[in-house]
């Protein structure tokens, strides 16, 4: 592969100014817009149907045909062979779920797993192509700010990378102080990363590591770094994969950074700028109540992508007034508790190419759903829940109609945030309520309380009656 088949490009149309793939950037030098990893088309060697993918089954032996990203190369070509990183990435499941659909009140309702990725989350897809561009420019060093996934992620890429003379790999992880769920941080802390609590949020952790990045040159793996989202579209040729190539109606997302849906629109662009789709899904990205600027600034403050001229003003307004008004995002949703998403721009993009809408749910919507979930035997943390939550709402008000083909996106394993779980089936759940205030323990309609039992099979045989 000759590397100048791939380069970065920003994303504003007033600017559009292009990088090679050599170096390391966040953001555009020139204007201060986010990148997209692009490519020169004519010259890919793209295959002509999206079926042609399924051929590489049969030499699944070869760890990168073996992957759930990187058996798609010609959609993400820009790195040699030699270079790209995997651990076993994208191993995901799509199902029909009768029962959601049943609780959302339509007929067609699919789950796309990613729980089931190596390190438990969907970010596994995007860490293994940011991780790639890290090897190709020999990065030895890297960091994260992290709800949890991303730095569980992150730490078992560098733990898994070869030393080069000698040296392993570095990862540090920045995550606001208290906001972890404890399987999260236990995944960092166990691969090695070292791991700074910041006295603060995410959205604080998140203007640290940029900081500290740039003072000490370390290699910075957010989804601002174009090269992960690159990786996250994989999702969607999964999906359709699974769909035998057909295209759902909508895809359903949970939003926090926005990185799942920046990448999601720029996959269905491309296949569709390809030719290798006839249509592109609408997306609806699902806001937690708690955190749900995007929600805010599309349906109320009413901001647009609009082509690249987006309304900076009115976002720059909304953000001081949050500011001014001292407000923190809080929800049991904790891997989408982000005030400041990165990929806020990218993501109004997504949805103008997708005709998207936003809506949100709040937390005692995401654990009933979380619940119903569980009940067809997938288990998710709450995050992932807010898709099932989120569809309910847009199936009542008519946005999603009864026959609609839909997949919504579980984005983590249910043992990431185990005791969010314990406390919606159990009376644990009031330590929850003290900390989130809407969610109410004694209104859990789905709640599967464990039974206690004297140490006698007489009581025993009676609590099984």
């Amino acid at each position: 592969m000759n590397n100048d088949l791939a380069f970065q490009r920003c994303i504003a149309p007033s600017c559009g100014a292009t990088f090679g793939t050599s170096e390391i950037l966040n953001a555009c030098p020139t204007c201060g817009s986010l990148l997209d990893v692009d490519y020169d088309w004519n010259r890919a060697p793209v295959p002509p149907t999206l079926r042609g993918f399924e051929t590489k089954w049969s030499t699944r032996r070869n760890p990168l045909h073996f992957s759930g990203v990187w058996r798609f190369k010609e959609l993400l070509n820009f790195a040699p062979d030699n270079c790209v990183a995997t651990i076993g990435e994208g191993q995901t499941l799509l199902r029909s779920e009768p029962g959601v659909a049943d609780y959302v009140g339509t007929s067609n309702v699919h789950l796309q797993y990613e729980g089931l990725n190596p390190t438990g989350s969907f970010k596994d897809n995007g860490m293994s192509a940011g991780f790639t561009h890290a090897r190709m420019v020999g990065a030895r060093k890297m960091a994260c700010a992290s709800t949890g996934n991303t730095s569980s992620s992150m730490a078992a890429y560098a733990a898994a990378a070869p030393a080069v003379n000698g040296q392993k790999c570095e990862a540090v992880v920045f995550v606001g102080s208290g906001r972890i769920a404890m399987g999260k941080l236990s995944q960092g802390l166990d691969y090695g990363a070292k791991t700074l609590q910041v006295m603060g949020r995410f959205d604080d952790a998140m203007q640290r590591v940029k900081e500290a990045s740039k003072a000490r040159g370390i290699y910075l793996l957010n989804s601002v770094n174009p090269f992960r989202l690159e990786g996250q579209k994989t999702i969607m040729l999964r999906v359709l994969e699974a769909l035998d190539w057909q295209i759902p109606d909508w895809i359903v997302v949970p939003g926090g950074n926005l990185g799942n849906t920046s990448a999601f629109g720029k996959a269905f662009f491309e296949l569709k700028k390809l030719g290798l789709i006839d249509r592109i899904p609408r997306i609806a990205v699902i806001n937690a109540a708690g955190a749900n600027t995007l929600n805010r600034l599309y349906n109320d403050v009413g901001v647009r992508w609009n082509g690249g001229n987006y309304d900076a003003a009115k976002i720059n307004a909304f953000y001081a007034a949050m500011d001014a008004a001292h407000h923190e995002a809080n929800t049991v949703a904790s891997a989408i508790e982000i005030n400041r998403p990165v990929n806020l721009i990218k993501a109004l993009r997504a949805l103008e190419w997708t005709n998207g809408v936003v809506t949100d749910a709040n937390d005692q919507e995401i654990m009933d759903a979380k619940a119903v979930i569980g009940r067809g035997g997938i288990g998710c943390e709450p995050a992932s829940a807010a898709s099932v939550a989120g569809l309910k709402k847009l199936v009542a008000n008519g946005t999603i109609g009864k026959d609609e083909t839909v997949v919504c996106i579980i984005t983590g394993h249910q043992l990431k945030a185990a005791q969010a779980t314990v406390g919606y089936h159990s009376l644990f759940g009031e330590e929850l309520a003290k900390e989130f205030g809407d969610f109410n323990v004694t209104k859990n309609p789905f709640a599967n309380p464990p039974v206690q039992v004297a140490n006698d099979l007489d009581a025993i045989l009676k609590a099984l009656a």
